[in-house]
């Protein structure tokens, strides 16, 4: 069966610095090798949690063709990837925790807002976009951010069932001692034969559990962990 090379990178949780958390991507982008689409973690550009502003990430919004996007698309551009990145969206009066994707040429190709913003995430609206298929390198992708994994059963079960490969990009936070991404994704990954790319916030400032064990999770439910901060995986495509 053929396969298509992807990657997750876990950027340190960095609060407030945009333009240094895109100079590390750049960085482990160039990491990748040969892989033909790359993630980012949810909110990795502008953090997700500030520890005198809690998670008020109202500051950072901006338009889907703003400076942010146009950072994305140009570091798809200069490594030739398939590039998933974070943007805290403004539109009109309201604010989304987005995601968009730009191909290898630099072209958007994909658009998602969080459709279940976490508890704390007062600032964002919940997203009114279907969680979309597209392709890249003949590999049919979809995407869903964080909290969102726990209704796709019932958001986006035709979706779920027409991708090969789920996007996750996620702040993950745990109150108690187990990461239930541990069962989660490989009983979601089984349920609709579908891999799973998670990215998760790394290791940063504040510490709170949860952060780091990015990870690919086959079809079958059989996991990949990251071991530094750049993951490359195959990608069955029937």
């Amino acid at each position: 069966m053929p396969t298509r090379t992807v990657a997750a990178l876990e950027l340190p949780h960095r609060y407030g610095d945009p333009g240094g958390q895109l100079e590390l991507t750049d960085q482990l982008l160039g990491q990748v090798g040969g892989a033909q689409l790359a993630l980012l973690p949810e909110c990795a550009l502008t953090g997700y949690l500030s520890e005198t502003s809690g998670y008020d990430l109202s500051a950072f919004a901006e338009p889907i063709d703003g400076p942010t996007a146009r950072a994305l698309a140009k570091l798809a551009r200069k490594h030739r990837i398939a590039l998933a990145g974070p943007l805290i969206e403004l539109a009109g009066a309201e604010r989304f925790n987005a995601f968009v994707v730009f191909d290898a040429k630099g072209e958007r190709i994909a658009h998602y807002r969080k459709r279940n913003p976490w508890f704390p995430e007062a600032w964002a609206t919940a997203g009114d976009l279907a969680n979309p298929v597209f392709e890249v390198a003949g590999m049919r992708v979809t995407i869903a951010i964080c909290f969102d994994v726990h209704f796709l059963k019932g958001d986006a079960p035709a979706q779920l069932e027409q991708a090969d490969l789920l996007l996750f990009p996620s702040a993950w936070v745990e109150d108690g001692p187990v990461d239930s991404r541990d069962t989660l994704l490989p009983e979601l990954a089984r349920s609709f034969a579908v891999g799973i790319l998670n990215a998760n916030w790394g290791l940063g400032t504040p510490v709170v559990r949860g952060q780091g064990g990015s990870r690919l999770v086959a079809p079958s439910g059989r996991e990949t962990r990251i071991a530094s901060r750049v993951l490359v995986g195959e990608v069955e495509v029937p």
